[in-house]
């Protein structure tokens, strides 16, 4: 069981994660250089990774 205080961290990660993959998706969208595109690609992969992951705590 966690605590409140670990649910709070853990929804304040959630919230980061899905920001950096909103941003990173936007950045992709605009970069026309196919290897920054890809990069930023493979770094929106991980943070859903470690979206799912932090979800997976909450189940």
């Amino acid at each position: 069981m966690l605590t409140s205080e670990e649910l709070k961290a853990i929804e304040d990660q959630l919230g980061a994660e899905e920001l950096a993959i909103k941003k990173l998706k936007s950045y992709s969208c605009q970069i026309t250089d196919p290897q920054l595109k890809n990069c930023c690609d493979q770094i929106v992969a991980q943070h859903k990774k470690h979206y799912d992951t932090l979800m997976g705590y909450l189940n």
